[in-house]
């Protein structure tokens, strides 16, 4: 398992609605960090699309840092996934991580298997494995149903670490489900507390080291269940701050600490 950052490690730097930083940070920009960090592998997902980036310069500068490349998008419509499969093919990624749900479609289950059926020959024919990633909505049963389903095709899970918290489902749970199908992983660590009312919880992230994702716990039983190799690409939920430099600036902290901690705790090599 070798260690990533993406396009997601620096949500707030790449931007988000209604939060525009002055100088979005761009995927020159990442893959200088991930070689400065000394980390093999840049996920480039939905918020820093692939289609609108030259390929051919961003797979001559990946291979000139030796960085691999990972790619991601949002939605399944059936010309976009088939383009992203060849995307992806074109930079030498294993897979396509995947969320399902865009503010336009929320397919339901039987939905999902109709267009993944008409869609997944093109992800064999190019070599790619499409990782649908667990988010929000969708409980873990759920999408190992539809695994099951699709059992044979190139398909698994990108497993997320916390966004299940989104419905009310826990880490370990989670993994205990999905952990069979997983072919990517995204690390996140985050902290639930009370609000200082005492009414209710607060969910949000941290620098790794300092919340609650059982590293000790995950790593060995995902090698245990999944029976695979496959990437950790670390994501952040970074709480934002008073103005943009500042958001900015604590995503970058919280990044820089979070991968020196798991390199010297979980990935050595």
């Amino acid at each position: 398992m070798k260690l990533g950052i993406g396009s997601y490690t620096y949500g707030w730097g790449v931007g988000v609605a209604g939060f525009a930083p002055p100088h979005p940070l761009d995927w020159r920009t990442l893959l200088r960090r991930a070689a400065d960090f000394g980390t093999a592998v840049v996920q480039i997902a939905n918020n820093m699309p692939l289609h609108d980036i030259d390929l051919d310069e961003l797979t001559d500068e990946a291979g000139r840092l030796g960085i691999a490349l990972e790619a991601g998008t949002r939605g399944i419509g059936h010309e976009h996934l088939q383009r992203y499969a060849r995307i992806a093919q074109r930079i030498g990624s294993p897979i396509l991580r995947c969320v399902i749900d865009t503010p336009d479609h929320q397919p339901d289950l039987e939905e999902i298997m109709t267009i993944l059926k008409a869609v997944l020959p093109e992800f064999e024919r190019c070599g790619v494995t499409l990782a649908i990633e667990n988010h929000d909505r969708f409980h873990a049963k759920t999408l190992a149903n539809l695994m099951d389903r699709m059992r044979g095709a190139p398909i698994g899970i990108c497993l997320d670490v916390a966004n299940s918290l989104g419905c009310e489902e826990p880490m370990t749970y989670v993994t205990e489900v999905l952990g069979p199908y997983t072919v990517n992983l995204h690390l996140k660590e985050y902290v639930i507390k009370r609000l200082p009312s005492q009414h209710g919880f607060i969910i949000h992230g941290a620098p790794f080291g300092q919340g609650m994702c059982d590293l000790d716990w995950l790593l060995p039983k995902l090698k245990e269940l999944a029976g695979r190799d496959f990437n950790a690409i670390l994501e952040q939920w970074v709480p934002q701050q008073a103005t943009v430099e500042e958001t900015i600036a604590l995503e970058e902290r919280w990044a820089a600490e979070s991968i020196a901690y798991l390199r010297s705790r979980y990935f050595t090599d």
